[in-house]
């Protein structure tokens, strides 16, 4: 059976959302004529004075940034939600529609305009995931919230239109699909098992280890069984917690580690400034019981074969469902090995 998925077409499971993904590893030995180039190298800066994330610079809005030495947190200019939107209900026949607020923030990593995760010392990423841990406790405890959505675009690639290190947060009135989609797998999953789908999924693969990219005594970071991108990864926690709020002091340092240890092999793979989406996956906060779910955080990085050569979701991951061609299995071994 191990040959067959590591030659054959096959579809694999997505435990968290229930969606299945094809796997053609066998398109591995097929001849690339794709476009390559050669990755732009930016001279490294620590200030950029057009910079509207640097310290003291003024924001799109006017307003100037404090000359901040850690983390900067503040309410994004040009939001997604607006925090005074009505909660309208339309319809009209087959045609409904709802009103939506929330809040959006960006949160600075860093006040040096250069630093990103990687190269962050770890006492400086845990204050980044204390920021993360103080913003979800705040907006999670706001009454018209009920889920807080924390992550990060890295590079032009996926969309970031600032190279300042800096990520996102947004916190909204409804629960989003993806996270009813999780809560519901995780949920039938804790009636029958008593125990959190993450939490066995972890214990099975740490004792096949083939996944595994590293681990410390709080967090495991893996290719999951059904990864979608080339090199996606997730960041799961030992230790069952709804949400990020939970983690002590000892479990922000190992979760920082992990952090800085999967970024920098990232950057190691095609010796570039690795570009992704990450996001933290966790229990909505609309004051329901959530004892069987078990929070994550998922990296989405797009490039396949080096610096510039990236996969697309088109076509047949368009109109039928999720395909790649080299395995989690392989994506791991290189990980790892770095």
């Amino acid at each position: 059976m191990k040959s067959e998925l590591e030659n054959a077409p096959h579809r694999r499971l997505n435990i968290l959302t229930g969606e299945w993904i094809l796997v053609s590893p066998h398109r591995t030995k097929r001849p690339w004529q794709g476009k390559i180039e050669s990755s732009e190298k930016r001279e490294k800066i620590n200030y950029d004075s057009e910079c509207f994330l640097c310290p003291t610079n003024a924001r799109m809005n006017g307003e100037p940034n404090p000359n901040y030495k850690n983390t900067l947190v503040f309410k994004n200019d040009f939001g997604a939600l607006l925090n005074d939107t009505p909660l309208f209900n339309y319809t009209d026949g087959l045609l409904h529609a709802e009103g939506e607020s929330g809040i959006c923030k960006v949160i600075c990593f860093s006040p040096n305009h250069s630093l990103t995760i990687p190269d962050m010392e770890v006492n400086d990423i845990i204050k980044v995931v204390e920021t993360w841990q103080n913003e979800f406790t705040e907006l999670g405890n706001l009454k018209h919230i009920n889920y807080v959505q924390i992550f990060e675009n890295k590079g032009a690639i996926m969309g970031c239109s600032n190279p300042h290190p800096h990520g996102q947060i947004w916190a909204q009135h409804s629960i989003p699909t993806e996270i009813e989609k999780k809560t519901t797998t995780q949920k039938n999953f804790y009636k029958k098992e008593s125990t959190s789908l993450l939490s066995k999924y972890i214990d099975q693969e740490l004792s096949i280890g083939t996944r595994i990219i590293s681990e410390n005594k709080s967090f495991v970071t893996l290719v999951p069984f059904w990864a979608v991108w080339p090199y996606e990864a997730m960041i799961i926690p030992k230790r069952q917690m709804a949400n990020i709020a939970s983690l002590n002091a000892t479990e922000r340092e190992d979760f920082a580690q992990q952090l800085k240890t999967l970024t920098q092999k990232y950057d190691a793979l095609f010796n570039c400034s690795f570009p992704y989406s990450s996001g933290i996956h966790q229990a909505p906060t609309n004051g329901d019981n959530y004892e069987e779910w078990h929070w994550h955080m998922s990296f989405y990085p797009p490039l396949l074969r080096s610096a510039t050569v990236k996969k697309f979701m088109v076509g047949y991951e368009m109109f039928a469902m999720a395909q790649r061609d080299i395995t989690p299995e392989m994506a791991a071994e290189k990980l790892k090995s770095l």
